[in-house]
């Protein structure tokens, strides 16, 4: 598997000062301001547009915004994350494009899955992740078309992340990949 090329200058720049931010506000914060994500985007489609075109700029723009958005958008449904790390990774998308935020957001999933995990182990919470996971499963079993109810009476939170670390190390993991 070839990863796509590094977009061009200075898109790399752009986003990489884009994860960095929007993760130290998450750390620190527990949130990504929408004043970065508006600021991320209108940024994104000046810089296409001047790279590509009106036309294909807006299009490349709106291509990498809308996967971006769609492959964090079930877990934001799910209550798995929160829509500050949705929007991050559709801004991420505008930038990069759709390809690259494809293999973005696989590197993220794969961060942030084992740091989850470690959190869990870390804190003895192994018990309660099985019982959430056996709960939704059930529920799926039962009512496959309808949303599952992941949080009720029996069900708590293992813990949550400030979710937006994962992508910016994902993007940067991404971005050095595609540079070499």
């Amino acid at each position: 598997m070839t990863l796509p090329l590094l977009p061009p200058h200075p898109v790399p720049l752009c986003v990489i000062v884009l994860a960095i931010v929007a993760a130290s506000t998450d750390l620190t914060a527990r949130r990504i301001p929408n004043r970065l994500i508006a600021l991320g985007l209108a940024a994104a489609l000046a810089v296409q547009i001047s790279l590509h075109g009106a036309l294909a700029g807006a299009l490349a723009w709106l291509a990498g915004a809308a996967c971006g958005f769609a492959l964090l958008l079930p877990f934001y449904l799910l209550r798995g994350m929160a829509a500050g790390d949705v929007k991050l990774l559709m801004t991420i998308g505008a930038w990069v494009g759709p390809a690259l935020s494809w293999r973005i957001a696989l590197a993220t999933f794969l961060i942030g899955g084992v740091w989850s995990l470690a959190q869990v182990l870390l804190h003895g919470r192994f018990g309660r992740l099985l019982a959430n996971l056996r709960q939704l499963a059930c529920g799926w079993l039962i009512a496959p078309l309808r949303p599952p109810a992941l949080l009720d009476t029996q069900s708590e939170s293992v813990g949550t992340l400030p979710y937006g670390v994962a992508i910016a190390a994902g993007t940067l993991g991404m971005l050095f990949a595609a540079a070499l």
